[in-house]
């Protein structure tokens, strides 16, 4: 039956359409974590690679590429995707994934940048140098073994923050669309009756804030632990 309250029957009841949000929610986890990590690791890639090369590259070509990210980073993020998802509505997972990607690398390859300016210069990157190693070798043996620390700390803390932006898309309608399950959009089903049906709001909200809460606690000892150890 549909609107049905919580019960042992349905733990978390059922929507409008007799669905077991129990379910959904569940099923929407699966879902929304994909999208996360799938987002984080195309950011890392492209931030990953971009800093690097820019800290590494030095000279005029690292200040036109910085340039090109100053540019880049003075168009807010959100806004950006509003745009882009309000102009094709129907967008695939993977398109989703992509474009949520493709959007948040600007600031990790600032840190990526910041590290290998840091270390270039090191004795074992001299050494390595002196030893006829390559450039492309020095930067993928050498250096970005360094960065390890850091970049797994931004890629916990980005989850979290991708997790969050695509329930925010998936709750104006532009995210994930119907009649797929994110933890956005649930709580979109129950947003205009949040007095009777509480329910179908408060317990995909609640998994979505202990979920945040656990990677950003995660991410924060992490980078506790690197700062200790540096």
């Amino acid at each position: 039956m549909k609107e049905l309250p919580p019960s042992f029957a349905h733990p978390f009841g059922t929507d409008s359409y007799s669905r077991d949000v129990f379910s959904r929610v569940v099923y929407g986890a699966r879902l929304s974590l994909m999208i996360g990590v799938l987002a984080t690791v195309v950011t890392l890639t492209f931030g990953v690679a971009y800093g690097a090369i820019a800290g590494y590259a030095g000279g005029i070509t690292d200040t036109i590429m910085m340039r090109i990210l100053d540019a880049f980073l003075a168009i807010p993020r959100l806004l950006l995707l509003v745009a882009i998802l309000a102009a094709w509505p129907r967008l695939s997972i993977g398109a989703l994934i992509l474009f949520l990607g493709l959007t948040g690398w600007f600031g990790l390859s600032r840190i990526v940048r910041g590290q290998v300016l840091a270390l270039k210069h090191a004795e074992f990157v001299t050494a390595a140098r002196a030893l006829g190693a390559s450039r492309r070798r020095i930067l993928w043996r050498h250096l970005l073994p360094n960065l390890i620390s850091p970049i797994v700390v931004a890629a916990t803390l980005g989850v979290a923050h991708v997790i969050v932006l695509e329930a925010g898309l998936s709750f104006l309608g532009i995210g994930v669309p119907q009649p797929g399950a994110s933890w956005g959009n649930i709580i979109r089903d129950g947003s205009d009756q949040v007095a009777a049906l509480w329910w179908m709001s408060l317990f995909p909200g609640l998994m979505m804030v202990l979920t945040v809460m656990t990677l950003n606690v995660l991410g924060e000892t992490l980078r506790d632990t690197y700062d200790r150890g540096s």
